[in-house]
């Protein structure tokens, strides 16, 4: 990508120089009725690409900042969410130690009936008839 980036700016750089010795003849610019300038072709377009560089560069940088107050925003928005997210899970081992204590109240059967109901859940009908 970096020499993709040289090759553009080597050309761009190389035509400017071209273009520059090519029209060196005075040309008149009017910026406001009043006011003109002669200046050669090529002066007036470097001026022309000076004031599109400092303009690009002013919209970069204006953008770079909203980009950066908005990241700012999801930052605070993220450490809210872990806070959050921190208070769940705590709550969660509460809840879960309070329904250890409360299943370690219930009373138990015997551990016979507990084993065979656990080890053979099927009723056998003949044995009961």
């Amino acid at each position: 990508m970096r020499q993709v980036n040289f090759s553009l700016i080597f050309i761009f750089g190389l035509s400017t120089v071209f273009f520059t010795l090519g029209n060196t003849k005075p040309t008149t610019v009017y910026v406001l009725p009043w006011m003109e300038f002669t200046l050669p072709l090529a002066a007036l377009l470097l001026v022309a690409a000076g004031i599109g560089a400092v303009t690009a560069w002013i919209f970069a940088s204006w953008s770079g900042m909203l980009n950066t107050v908005e990241r700012l925003g999801k930052a605070s928005e993220f450490e809210a969410q872990q806070v959050r997210i921190q208070e769940l899970e705590t709550d969660l081992d509460r809840y879960r130690s309070t329904v250890q204590t409360q299943l370690g109240l219930l009373p138990s059967g015997s551990s016979e009936s507990a084993s065979t109901s656990s080890d053979n859940p099927a009723v056998d009908i003949a044995s009961k008839v």
